[in-house]
């Protein structure tokens, strides 16, 4: 392995209440596989490669997940679309003492946004949008929010799909912990009631803040265009054609209940006990789904990750399939630079946007991806565009106990 990986996963910021410094540990751990993935040589007749290091870093993975309490977790690399290594670790339900497994179904939140920015671009090259068109063309109702800088008018579909736009980070400010408060939003009329106390807090496409209801009036414009609610429009084109049969939004399908993981969150308490708090297996993600709805296996992530890396194998079929879905060059174009994305504390300077897809550069090696966290689950998939090798973690826990900030893993 390369000493550039273990000193990237060795020296990652340890977990802390802000979400935005859990995302260092998927990041360290993509810079560390990508580096293991690189170095692995191909196996023998029909036999998987051989990855290097591979057990090296399973035995670092584990050490990390159980030294930040996370209850089950699991990882998948893939190369040339092809899965050459998975790991899982933990259990899936700790009440009943299920064990992680290749099947465990996840939720990935925030990853779910580079399923409506791929299906914003199939819509712009069917050629029912540009990506320069004005939103409030398609949603008026954003002309309630307050715009210091000039006209809401302004506002791209390309700005929101690069975060941009100037709204605000999350969905559903109005939080108090009240046990009977709705996890996000339920329905579009709720959204529109919040707009005028809303601002847009930048001139829009002046720089990059992540937006969380930037994705949702995204999905709403596809709703509108296509005619089928976000979900099915998904389903329809992305899902069944690439063979995504095990994905899905909102409650677990009867026959893969029993593959469902709970989540869980790490919290402490009034009186400095640590505890881990079991939030069943679903949840209710509301008028939320385009920005973080999606839930499947680590498998389907994969597949997902073969047609990134249109890895078709020479096969004309998958060929067809792949460019059916977005031919690769449309790809390309999302993962080009935007924005420079490091300015809000998660990313390094280097690092960047493009079109819902994150560039992370590190020394020796650049990645295209996206981090999910949404009520107990966490994940991250990422991709070596150069080489196609790409990997994908979840994981069932989040952590919300504060760390020293030295803290090993």
């Amino acid at each position: 392995m390369s000493n550039l990986s273990v000193s990237a996963w060795r020296t990652r910021r340890p977990l802390v209440t802000t979400a935005k410094l859990r995302v260092m540990l998927p990041v360290g751990a993509a810079i560390f596989l990508s580096g293991a993935l690189l170095a692995q040589g191909g196996g023998a007749g029909n036999a998987p490669p051989r990855v290097a290091g591979w057990d090296a870093f399973t035995k670092m993975f584990d050490e990390a997940v159980d030294g930040d309490s996370i209850v089950g977790a699991g990882i998948v690399l893939v190369r040339d679309g092809r899965v050459v290594a998975h790991h899982e670790h933990g259990l899936a339900d700790r009440s009943r003492r299920s064990p992680i497994s290749a099947q465990s179904i996840y939720h990935y939140g925030s990853i779910t946004k580079t399923l409506t920015a791929i299906a914003i671009m199939q819509l712009r090259d069917r050629g029912r949008l540009r990506l320069d068109d004005r939103v409030v063309d398609y949603i008026p109702e954003l002309r309630l929010i307050h715009d210091p800088y000039g006209s809401i008018d302004s506002v791209t579909i390309r700005m929101l799909m690069s975060h941009a736009a100037g709204f605000q980070d999350p969905t559903w400010p109005y939080k108090q912990g009240k046990p009977w408060e709705p996890f996000e939003p339920t329905t579009w009329n709720q959204l529109v009631a919040m707009m005028p106390y809303q601002e847009v807090h930048f001139k829009p496409g002046s720089r990059y803040s992540y937006s969380n209801p930037g994705f949702i009036y995204l999905g709403r414009i596809i709703e509108q265009l296509s005619g089928d609610p976000w979900e099915s429009y998904i389903q329809k084109n992305i899902f069944a054609p690439l063979g995504m049969t095990r994905s899905y939004f909102g409650n677990t399908p009867y026959y893969l209940a029993g593959d469902r993981s709970h989540n869980y969150n790490r919290v402490r308490d009034s009186v400095g006990r640590d505890l881990t708090i079991d939030n069943g297996a679903d949840f209710d993600p509301g008028i939320t789904i385009p920005n973080g709805g999606w839930n499947a296996p680590l498998g389907d992530l994969a597949t997902y990750l073969a047609f990134l890396a249109n890895a078709t194998h020479g096969d004309t079929a998958a060929r067809r399939i792949y460019d059916t879905v977005l031919g690769h060059s449309s790809l390309e174009e999302m993962w080009r630079p935007v924005l420079p994305s490091g300015e809000d504390g998660v990313f390094m300077p280097t690092d960047s946007i493009g079109l819902s897809f994150f560039t992370v550069r590190r020394p020796h090696v650049t990645l295209v991806g996206h981090t999910g966290e949404q009520a107990g689950f966490m994940s991250f998939m990422y991709i070596n565009p150069v080489t196609g090798t790409a990997v994908v973690a979840a994981f069932n826990t989040v952590v919300d106990v504060p760390r020293p900030a030295g803290a090993g893993a």
